[in-house]
């Protein structure tokens, strides 16, 4: 590997699961402005939910979540009434009663709710609007914090698709992490949710944490397959802990260096190819019949704050605190204080803290960028000219980008961009070329690999 490569991989630069990112949003977006956004959504149009539950029974010490750890339920059923409250308020704004083609719940652990507080939610939701018969209701599951009561909740609210967190099997990386969860019980809780007729599994697991090796990876990874997930994402660790306090409870020695993480995630990818999934953008695996690699195939994949997605809705509006949303016009984030947001929509106010309006530039770079973390490649000449610019428009980051071409990274034939299969675990520092913003910004973010 030569040091042109190592920095490359050392390089810090964001996820893009937007464009612009969070960190430059600014107050300048408040809830009056907000409001005026909800109000122009046309109802002819789907809309997307995304439920933020910011409670763990304990805290995971890899953990990049805006979440904190609660010991009594009281806290959990006030929650669940500010995000009643704020159903309702967003209800009253919208101009007509929209259809909702995906709802997703996340976290934290949503299912910190009680079965009956997720239940009265979901009945909220059905009440003021109408749930396509297609759409995909999916919820962020730790197996060691659901019981039965709660599985048949979520199947009788019209949960489809359960992510359950599993990171890595190993006894001794989960230590390192403050996560103890076994084979055993993960098998067990899958096996409940399929009874139950939740039989849409994706698991989340990690390369790059504490004491975690190849092998513990490439065990992991099989002792997953084994339980016939439809998806698995496989995410690197990112160890932010000026960002996340928690994380200084990691032993930064034991972590892999840069040659030992980009290792593991080759090795991760070819293992989770030769189990027969199919590659979903840079951390994603999913079975051939999977909705996710049919939007692959036809060039319909989406990239938003939950991931690769399916979702194509006109606009994705976050319910709870620090929830993130996403409008024609821009970006919102709630307030991220979970007392700040409770105060807010009790008042019955929008619990807006910041966001960012879009330019015309910004869309256009973003749809460059959504097209290179989903297909590896981007028609550059296309989307200049759907913005009714030439192509000239991208000279400096077509410039900037020669030396990943020289070093056999990338193709580019005049229009087409393509990231080659050596350069697609470097696509989140390719992408960062065609980033005004991150020249100019302070923010602090994870490593490429």
């Amino acid at each position: 590997m030569t040091s042109v490569m190592a920095a490359r991989r050392e390089q810090s630069v964001p996820r893009y699961t937007s464009y612009p990112t969070a960190p430059h949003f600014t107050p300048a977006v408040t809830a009056d402005l907000y409001g005026k956004w909800i109000q122009e959504l046309d109802p002819s149009r789907p809309l997307s939910l995304y439920l933020h539950v910011p409670f763990c029974q304990e805290m995971c010490w890899y953990c990049g979540c805006h979440t904190k750890v609660v010991a009594r339920h009281d806290p959990v059923a006030r929650y669940a009434a500010a995000l009643r409250a704020e159903i309702a308020l967003l209800a009253d704004l919208l101009p007509g009663r929209f259809s909702i083609s995906h709802i997703h719940w996340g976290g934290g652990t949503p299912t910190m709710l009680s079965a009956e507080d997720f239940s009265v939610i979901m009945n909220d939701l059905r009440l003021r609007f109408d749930i396509t018969e297609t759409a995909e209701l999916a919820v962020e599951i730790d197996p060691r914090s659901i019981d039965a009561e709660k599985i048949v909740a979520l199947a009788v609210a019209g949960i489809n698709r359960a992510s359950l967190g599993v990171q890595d099997f190993s006894p001794d990386v989960q230590q390192a992490i403050n996560r103890l969860q076994s084979f055993e019980l993960t098998k067990q809780v899958t096996d409940d949710l399929r009874a139950a007729g939740i039989d849409k599994i994706n698991f989340d697991l990690m390369y790059g944490l504490p004491r975690q090796t190849e092998r513990d990876i490439l065990h992991t990874i099989d002792l997953a397959h084994s339980l016939g997930p439809d998806r698995m994402a496989l995410f690197g660790y990112a160890h932010v802990p000026w960002m996340k306090s928690h994380m200084k409870m990691i032993r930064e020695e034991e972590l892999p260096d840069s040659d030992a993480r980009y290792r593991q995630a080759q090795q991760a990818t070819e293992r989770l190819l030769d189990l027969g999934y199919r590659q979903i953008g840079l951390d994603h695996f999913a079975r051939d019949d999977d909705a996710m690699v049919v939007a692959l195939d036809a060039g319909r994949l989406k990239r938003n704050f939950q991931g690769y997605t399916v979702d194509d809705a006109a606009a994705l509006i976050g319910i709870g605190a620090s929830a993130i949303g996403r409008l024609p016009q821009g970006y919102i984030q709630n307030a991220v204080s979970v007392r700040s947001y409770a105060e807010l929509v009790l008042a019955g106010r929008l619990p807006i803290a910041r966001g960012i309006a879009m330019t015309e530039d910004d869309r256009l770079r973003a749809q460059v960028i959504e097209r290179l973390m989903c297909d590896f490649e981007v028609d550059l000449q296309a989307i200049a000219r759907s913005f009714e610019r030439a192509i000239d428009y991208f000279a400096p980051e077509i410039a900037a980008l020669a030396p990943f071409t020289e070093e056999g990274l990338l193709h580019f034939d005049g229009n087409r961009l393509k990231v080659l299969p050596e350069g697609r675990l470097l696509v989140r520092t390719i992408c960062a070329v065609f980033d005004s913003y991150l020249a100019g910004g302070t923010a602090q973010h994870s490593k490429a690999v």
